[in-house]
């Protein structure tokens, strides 16, 4: 069997030694300075390569390495010459290293490490900032990317940075120290992790300021999260942060910058009553990757089970009278209805008949292909268009995905969900942020459920219109807004405006920005007021996040309009080199001038694989000089770096790796088990494969190519199978009363009914009172179930309980206190008719 981790193809270690990561988080942005060590223990120079996973809204601000004492400061120049600058340094034998983002997803990086002389080592700090998102309960998500799954490449798509990740599985050799300091104006509440943390120190007596250590041992195969919780995390508030003073005169970093956080409270009376009409479209990802677990922890699911599980809640939660379609996805995709249905009691059962059928069995993950079919299809009067897609996350084609979904942004709102380690924060954010949406994450043990009724409370939000940003201040100063316009809103959901603040103030210190916008037929206002004076240590973290925003706006701008293509391209580079921060058209280089060593001959690619870290699942590839060969420019035989990659790794691997790449990279390839490794360990190695591997399945590597291949999909039938059987087909009482639910909100009184009560249908009938008819006494009883048993999982839910409550009220039977009575001493449980909402 292969051995799994960080080992070149000799198996020696690869150079990458330690890692260690300091967050320093200030109210709701963090700033993340990682420094990875490697060292040089081969006979020969070697060059290093690793690809790597960031948040997608992060700005790289500084890039620098250390070598001995001397350290040596990246500088943001074009893209193409940065390569130029690298390539020449390389081939005359000076140490360099190059720092660049991907073109086709702005959440993957790769790092080039190059000429490090045997022995040596070599400490490279990479720094980005970044906002936190806001949670359902109010706390602040940080997030360390620690999986880079491999992304799923169409037919025909050109290569490219994401096309370097791979996967594999096993221990890493290198260790992780992960420091995190949270400093805030408002008191920090707690601080929870899905990993395991030192115990939480706080600095000062107010709570302000704490620190806290992840303990060691942690595994690297999982994402690092943490939560903050904060008192009045979802107030308003600005920072304005003071510029350079040596920047350019008028330029972003000379000026002062103010970040400003909305969260929006709507009128009670829109909230109380939520809407009715809709054409809701559930887009669901059945590629390979998603019959992966959840997680390894007690009582998992694998992904696909669990998405029909929240596809059952979301349709016993629509309201009556609505819309509804549900597609699948793979390499090809699917669809319930030709166009979406009406939403009653026959397309509904239709509905969860099919989605009882539903599996994993799709192959790659192409998500353009039914995003244009859905926006082909005309939309439905009065009934605005409601997305929701769900998938792992893990495609090449991510710019153009959300090109698309910013094309039909007046049609329709997109909700997108992210399951699993190593879903592309870019592809998730993104089409939520470009279809006016909202994005959440599945990870570890989350439940899927409770955030996914989350959205769909969103999406059952009126939208709101015509929203406007007007700026009070002092005289003698403008201001210039570096966000793209608000497009969306939602209750209790923050928005963020950056702007650059011009001028200079004749006296006054109080700046105050109002936002108006029209929630059905109300005209809404909200107001912040805020002081001028900038606040301190910051860091010029809101500069480079303000800088980032534009940048990215730019890139649209230059991909959504050819004419201004070089204008566009001009004005990202420029900014990018002005403010310090990475961008598709820039790149970080860094070359150590005083180092020239002798090159014997062309660069030769090994290619060095492992899953995740604490920084980036970093997918690494190391290099030597090969001794004997022809020498040849360097430049040269590096030419389109990956191109000449890609025939290195063709001529000098053996067939078994050939095979073992092969299936890789293949995308929709059935991968292979051998029986070998299949006799070995194989459901565990299994599910670990899988759930590393992206939309491949899982592959081990072959002993020999005459090795006798299954396909992994028998292979899975008997996993599913056996995993069917030690749940012993329990099923979750709470699912088993919703699965009961009639599409008009009412239960019937059967023996189906009593037994997720626990009771037989004599004992429910015997005490139902004489004035009610079956079907009421069984809503009512749900009701009381639900309240008196599951108030904890109110949010999945809620909207199952208001359908159940409306249908109650149109049945007109009179007062229902007696009822409330009985069925409490029934059921066990002590609610009030108040609470039930009757």
């Amino acid at each position: 069997m292969m051995n799994c981790g960080l080992v070149t193809e000799k198996n020696e270690p690869v150079p990458l030694k330690s890692i260690s990561v300091e967050v320093r988080v200030q109210d709701h942005v963090s700033t993340v300075s990682s420094t990875l060590l490697y060292v040089n223990e081969e006979e020969r120079l070697l060059e290093a390569l690793f690809v790597f996973p960031l948040p997608a809204d992060a700005a790289v601000c500084h890039f620098s390495a250390k070598i001995g004492e001397q350290e040596i400061v990246a500088e943001v120049q074009d893209r193409e010459t940065a390569r130029d600058q690298y390539d020449d340094a390389v081939s005359s034998g000076q140490q360099a290293f190059l720092l660049e983002e991907s073109a086709e997803s702005p959440d993957v990086f790769r790092l080039s490490v190059g000429c490090l002389s045997p022995g040596q080592n070599a400490a490279v700090t990479i720094i980005y900032v970044t906002e936190l998102d806001v949670q359902a309960d109010h706390s602040l998500r940080f997030c360390l990317p620690a999986v880079l799954n491999p992304r799923y490449t169409p037919a025909g798509s050109g290569a490219g940075i994401v096309s370097e990740i791979s996967s594999v599985c096993g221990a890493v050799p290198y260790t992780l120290t992960l420091s995190v300091h949270v400093s805030s104006p408002k008191p920090i509440s707690k601080l929870e992790s899905n990993c395991t943390l030192d115990p939480l120190v706080f600095l000062r007596s107010d709570h302000t300021q704490a620190t806290v250590n992840l303990s060691p041992g942690h595994m690297f195969d999982k994402d690092v999260e943490l939560f903050l919780y904060y008192q009045d995390t979802h107030h308003p508030s600005a920072i304005v942060e003071a510029g350079v003073a040596t920047a350019p005169s008028g330029s972003l970093m000379r000026n002062p910058v103010v970040m400003i956080s909305l969260y929006p409270e709507f009128p009670e009376e829109v909230m109380s009553s939520l809407a009715t009409q809709g054409e809701f479209i559930f887009v669901m990802d059945r590629s390979g990757s998603m019959g992966a677990m959840m997680h390894y922890g007690k009582g998992a699911q694998m992904r696909i089970e669990s998405a029909k599980d929240t596809l059952l809640l979301l349709l016993k939660s629509l309201p009556m009278g609505c819309y509804f379609n549900i597609y699948g996805f793979g390499s090809r995709f699917e669809f319930f209805f030709p166009e979406s249905v009406k939403y009653n009691q026959d397309t509904m059962n239709e509905a969860l008949k099919r989605v009882k059928e539903m599996q994993a069995d799709l192959g790659g993950t192409e998500i353009l292909q039914p995003l244009k079919h859905i926006y082909s299809q005309p939309c439905k009067p009065n009934h605005p268009r409601q997305l929701f897609i769900f998938t792992d996350g893990e495609v090449r084609n991510t710019k153009e995905v959300l090109d698309l979904v910013k094309r039909h942004v007046h049609s329709h709102r997109c909700f997108s969900f992210g399951i699993g380690e190593g879903a592309s924060t870019a592809l998730i954010t993104g089409m939520a942020r470009e279809g006016s949406g909202h994005a959440q994450f599945i990870t570890g043990t989350d439940r899927m459920q409770p955030k996914v009724m989350q959205s769909l409370r969103f999406a059952l939000q009126p939208p709101v219109f015509n929203i406007s940003v007007d700026w009070s201040l002092p005289d003698g100063i403008t201001v210039d807004t570096l966000s793209q316009p608000i497009k969306v809103l939602f209750q209790g959901q923050r928005a963020l405006i950056y702007a650059q603040l011009k001028g200079e103030s004749s006296g006054g210190f109080e700046g105050k920005v109002t936002v108006k916008y029209r929630l059905k037929d109300q005209l809404v206002t909200n107001q912040l007021h805020f002081c001028l004076k900038p606040t301190e240590e910051t860091g010029l973290a809101v500069h480079r996040l303000a800088a980032r925003t534009r940048i990215r706006f730019l890139e649209q701008e230059e991909r959504a309009s050819s004419a201004r293509l070089k204008s566009a391209r001009s004005r990202i580079v420029e900014l990018s080199v002005q403010a310090g921060v990475s961008s598709v058209h820039t790149a970080f280089i860094a070359i150590n001038k005083d180092s020239r060593q002798t090159v014997k001959g062309p660069l030769l690619q090994r290619r060095v694989q492992t899953h995740g870290m604490a920084f980036g699942g970093f997918t690494g590839m190391a290099f030597g000089a090969l001794k004997g060969s022809k020498p040849l420019p360097f430049k040269k035989c590096r030419g389109s770096r990956e191109s000449h990659q890609a025939k290195s790794l063709g001529k000098q691997k053996d067939s078994q790796q050939i095979l073992q790449r092969g299936i890789q990279r293949m995308g929709d390839c059935y991968s292979k088990l051998t029986l070998e490794s299949i006799v070995a360990d194989s459901q565990q190695i299994q599910q670990s494969r899988i759930q590393r591997m992206g939309d491949c399945y899982s592959t081990l590597e072959t002993y020999s190519l005459k090795s006798k291949l299954l396909p992994i999909g028998k292979c899975r039938g008997s996993r599913e199978s056996h995993q069917a059987k030690s749940l012993g087909k329990q099923k979750d009482p709470l699912l088993q009363l919703v699965s009961l639910q009639k599409a008009s909100g009412c239960w019937d009184l059967d023996a189906s009914l009593a037994d997720v009560f626990g009771k037989t249908e004599d004992e429910l009938t015997n005490l139902k009172p004489a004035q009610v008819e079956g079907s009421v006494w069984a809503t009512l009883l749900a009701l009381i179930w639900l309240y008196g048993c599951k108030i904890d999982q109110w949010v999945e839910w809620q909207f199952v309980a208001m359908k159940a409550v409306s249908w109650i009220g149109s049945q007109k039977v009179g007062d229902l206190s007696e009822c409330v009575c009985v069925g409490n001493v029934l059921l066990g449980c002590q609610v009030t008719k108040e609470t039930l909402g009757i």
